[in-house]
């Protein structure tokens, strides 16, 4: 029920967000809006309020912004009863792209709105404190001890443990590691060489890890930003992500890693919405934040139905000096509705994979 329930708050948040930002660009650019409902399918709830009439509907995987002029089958009957100029289509083409692009935008805008406030409120950060020490490794040979505190590896300071293994990254069984340790109270140097071992990276792929066999503490600190730094955190954890995403994507596509382990549908969102709700609200929101960068990325991309097909046939449009006919409009966005049902199947597919197969 929890995962359920989590579910349903992950997919309200980033549908309502997405939604909102089509609809206030199309108030702004003077466009009617028919309807603004969260969820397809018949309505659960509906009030019209002015013009537009807000819907909460049966299906919760998605929603939809209804404009005047959207639909180009249905404007007449539309514009009888309304003022022509306020059709979406007869808009200027850079107003219909900003309308359009907003969705997308205002996703990328409520992480970067989550990191800002976690900063503020405090990042979960563990210290660079060693937790303990593997009986024989390089570390215990070196002196190293539980508790001692890492100030700095290899001249680099180390201010928390997830520094630790950027530091540590290509060193080789036959480099020197110069570490200084402080031990109640007092800074001393130790010189160790590391261990290389097989692992993983954060993509699965399997990469040679320098190992000095100590564990991190079990200890958590929040550090708070100032106003500042909290926003620059905001920008700079949102950039984080879209990188990692998209270098996810590119190795997904060149065959480095494992299609299958690497993309997820709504069954695994599902998972990690409850998971991460049992955890906290910070773990929570960090996911509805990673979630909706990778919505701003989706939307984005040159597929028919999707908003970056949208913006497409508007780059077309432009080049062209005049819109697509209605035709070639139409198989591009059947094109792009079999593409969208494909990539959705093959989502579908790995999330019962991982279930069934208990990976």
């Amino acid at each position: 029920m929890i995962t359920i329930l989590a579910f349903i708050i992950v997919l309200g948040i980033l549908i309502f967000i997405h939604e909102l930002g089509h609809f206030l660009l199309a108030k702004l650019n003077g466009v009617g809006v028919l309807k603004f409902s969260l969820g397809f399918g018949p309505a659960l709830f509906k009030k019209k309020i002015g013009e537009t009439e807000y819907r909460l509907s049966v299906v919760p995987l998605g929603g939809y912004v209804k404009m005047l002029g959207e639909d180009p089958a249905d404007e007449e009957s539309r514009l009888s009863a309304m003022d022509p100029s306020r059709s979406f289509s007869k808009k200027s083409l850079g107003a219909r792209s900003a309308i359009v692009v907003a969705g997308p935008l205002f996703n990328l805008l409520l992480a970067i709105l989550i990191y800002m406030l976690i900063g503020w409120t405090g990042i979960p950060t563990v210290p660079p404190v060693i937790g303990t020490v593997v009986k024989d490794s390089p570390a215990d040979k070196s002196g190293l001890k539980a508790g001692d505190t890492i100030v700095s590896l290899q001249g680099n300071p180390v201010k928390s443990w997830e520094d630790i293994p950027g530091f540590m990254e290509g060193a080789t069984g036959k480099d020197r590691l110069e570490i200084i340790i402080e031990r109640d109270g007092t800074q001393f140097t130790v010189h160790t060489t590391p261990v290389v071992s097989k692992g993983t990276n954060i993509f699965g792929e399997e990469i040679d890890r320098a190992m000095i066999g100590i564990t991190r503490t079990e200890k958590i600190v929040k550090e708070k930003l100032g106003l500042f730094s909290g926003i620059g955190y905001g920008f700079t954890q949102s950039w984080q992500v879209i990188k990692l995403t998209g270098i996810g994507v590119w190795k997904m596509l060149d065959g480095s890693i494992d299609v299958k382990k690497s993309l997820g549908g709504p069954i695994l969102i599902a998972q990690v919405s409850g998971e991460t709700f049992r955890a906290g609200v910070m773990p929570f929101f960090s996911m509805i934040a990673f979630i909706s960068i990778n919505l701003f990325l989706i939307n984005l991309l040159p597929i028919p139905v999707l908003d970056g097909g949208h913006i497409m046939l508007f780059g077309i449009e432009a080049a062209l000096g005049r819109p697509l006919k209605d035709r070639p409009r139409e198989i591009a966005q059947q094109i792009g509705l079999f593409l969208l049902i494909l990539l959705m199947l093959l989502a579908l597919y790995n999330d019962l994979s991982r279930i069934f197969q208990g990976g």
